[in-house]
């Protein structure tokens, strides 16, 4: 069976309208992995989970970065990607202000959370770079091309601009993925008592002189 052709997958950027459905997604897509797992109390966890993806898109991708969505076949939203650009500061303030609703939704893992925020910021690069904050498919929707097809448009941005590309994973099942668009490993670290992150970086590609 070929694969499926991500460029018949609808991709669109979305806005305050779409925060409570992508929320659901990426609750969805991340229940069960590792670096969510070990600092999200078990407690209500998928409720968890959907509390802190609203922060990430309501406080943060919406207002100052970009939040992608993928539709599936149904017309739901099958996942959706956030991504912060290095020209668009997002003020102290807000940072500040998530910390104590993010230990909330941590639960009693609140200081599994603080480690594995302190061990994964050692990890980022000093210049500045475009962030994948957070991307997620459906379980049901995986398999399909939606997760290359969420990150093209802001990979294309990245390779126009010349913005080298930065994310970190705890799952090794994505190295193959990311790799396949470009990233490569450049430090990983082992959160003690928890889960292994990986840092991965990715050079903006050189548009072709070709005639």
């Amino acid at each position: 069976m070929s694969r499926p052709d991500q460029r018949s997958t609808r991709v669109r950027r979305v806005g305050p309208e779409a925060v409570a459905e992508v929320a659901a997604v990426l609750a969805e897509a991340f229940d069960g992995y590792p670096f969510t797992a070990w600092t999200v109390a078990a407690d209500r966890h998928p409720d968890r989970l959907t509390g802190l993806f609203r922060l990430t898109v309501e406080r943060v991708g919406v207002p100052y970065g970009e939040v992608w969505a993928a539709d599936g076949a149904d017309g739901r939203i099958a996942g959706a990607a956030v991504w912060l650009w290095p020209d668009r500061e997002i003020p102290a303030t807000v940072w500040a202000d998530l910390v104590p609703l993010e230990a909330e939704y941590a639960g009693d893992r609140r200081e599994a959370m603080k480690l594995a925020g302190t061990v994964s910021a050692g990890l980022r690069p000093d210049r500045p770079h475009l962030l994948l904050a957070t991307v997620g498919v459906r379980p049901c929707a995986r398999g399909r091309g939606i997760g290359p097809a969420l990150l093209a448009p802001a990979l294309a941005e990245a390779d126009r601009t010349g913005t080298p590309a930065y994310l970190e994973t705890s799952a090794p099942a994505n190295l193959d993925f990311y790799h396949r668009l470009g990233f490569a490993v450049r430090a990983r670290a082992q959160i003690p008592g928890g889960p292994r992150v990986w840092a991965m970086h990715r050079v903006p590609a050189v548009p072709s002189t070709a005639t």
